[in-house]
């Protein structure tokens, strides 16, 4: 898997809210925000099904698309990533960096929450 620029990763978004089997004219609409012109949005779908992320399927005149990775798939991929590239794939460093920007009690109640989830121990409500 490769990390998506930012424009690819706002039609994968679009495609994921959307489901399997997205008609192009859907895609339009969910992505009318950007103001991107069809032929772009063409080549973004061109290279996300380049890439393997998106499949095409012909239906008379129009594609329709289907996403091939999921949000939580790409999204634990992505996170594996910039924690490699920015924290040197230490968990405590990301978060060590989160708290200098100030996080509020409610942020640091559902860290340790996750925590015990993850460890299998019991929640601190």
């Amino acid at each position: 898997m490769k990390r998506l620029p930012d424009t690819e990763l706002e039609v994968m978004k679009a495609l994921w809210a959307s489901g399997p089997d997205t008609p192009r004219a859907a895609l339009d609409h969910a992505l009318a925000d950007f103001q991107w012109s069809p032929n772009t949005i063409n080549t973004y779908l061109n290279r996300l099904a380049d890439k393997g992320f998106v499949s095409v399927r012909r239906e008379g005149k129009s594609n329709r698309y289907t996403p091939l990775v999921s949000r939580e798939d790409y999204l634990a991929f992505d996170s594996r990533m910039v924690l490699s590239r920015l924290y040197g794939s230490s968990p405590r460093n990301f978060v060590a960096a989160l708290a200098k920007g100030g996080l509020e009690q409610k942020d640091l109640e559902d860290l340790r929450d996750l925590l015990d989830e993850l460890s299998g121990g019991e929640s601190h409500e």
